[in-house]
């Protein structure tokens, strides 16, 4: 749980800043490359994921020398690779969902703005997130599933250490593996509750939306 919500917070912000940043270029080819660069972890094996992660912070790899040399801290097998993992295998979740949502956002509401003076930045955080909110917060908790359940690029970045790096997910393997099956079982009670509950808040944010739109559309029709 706490890699979980230490992660979203950093995915929340992440991808929300880089999917303005996409929808607000010009340039097609530039939103095609960054667009496949940003959701290629949601397609890849999550120990692929976790290779190139430990290619980039392993203690004889670019970033993880810097952070020893620096700060003197090791990434690998530590409970911040554990928070690196989930970032980048939920991060694709939170950008894709946050770039709709703001694709969605009524143009004319956006040109209103501009004509009273407000500047790009008091559109974004006046406009642009309240409509598309619905869209961003449906990104944020399906991020924080996919987080709260990494398995693979955990394993391979941050190991599984009892007490360190042992996540809900590696937890239930290594007790399914050692015959403990009680404990497991305890474990997967606690994933499954939580995913209901994710498909709960889904639902529940996907009305909202949709009758947020019905009634946009209301008043368009109206004027």
């Amino acid at each position: 749980m706490k890699t979980a919500t230490v992660s979203i917070l950093v995915t929340f912000f992440l991808g929300v800043w880089t999917a303005r940043m996409v929808v607000s270029a010009r340039s097609e080819k530039f939103k095609t490359v960054v667009d496949g660069i940003l959701t290629l972890p949601m397609v890849l094996p999550p120990t692929v994921a976790g290779f190139f992660l430990l290619m980039l912070f392993g203690v004889k790899r670019p970033l993880g020398q810097l952070f020893l040399d620096v700060f003197g801290i090791k990434i690998v097998f530590s409970w911040a690779a554990t928070v690196i993992a989930a970032v980048v295998i939920s991060f694709p979740l939170m950008y894709r969902a946050a770039r709709g949502a703001f694709e969605q956002v009524d143009v004319t509401l956006i040109y209103a703005a501009r004509t009273l003076g407000f500047s790009e930045r008091r559109i974004f955080w006046q406009v642009i997130m309240p409509s598309a909110m619905p869209g961003v917060l449906g990104g944020a908790i399906l991020a924080f599933a996919r987080g709260l359940g990494e398995f693979g690029a955990t394993a391979m970045l941050a190991g599984n250490i009892a007490g360190v790096t042992q996540t809900l997910p590696l937890a239930i393997y290594s007790h399914v593996a050692a015959g403990k099956m009680s404990k497991a079982y305890e474990y997967v009670a606690i994933i499954v509750v939580l995913s209901f509950l994710v498909v709960v808040l889904m639902n529940v944010l996907s009305r909202r939306e949709k009758s947020g739109g019905q009634r946009r559309k209301k008043g368009r029709d109206a004027s």
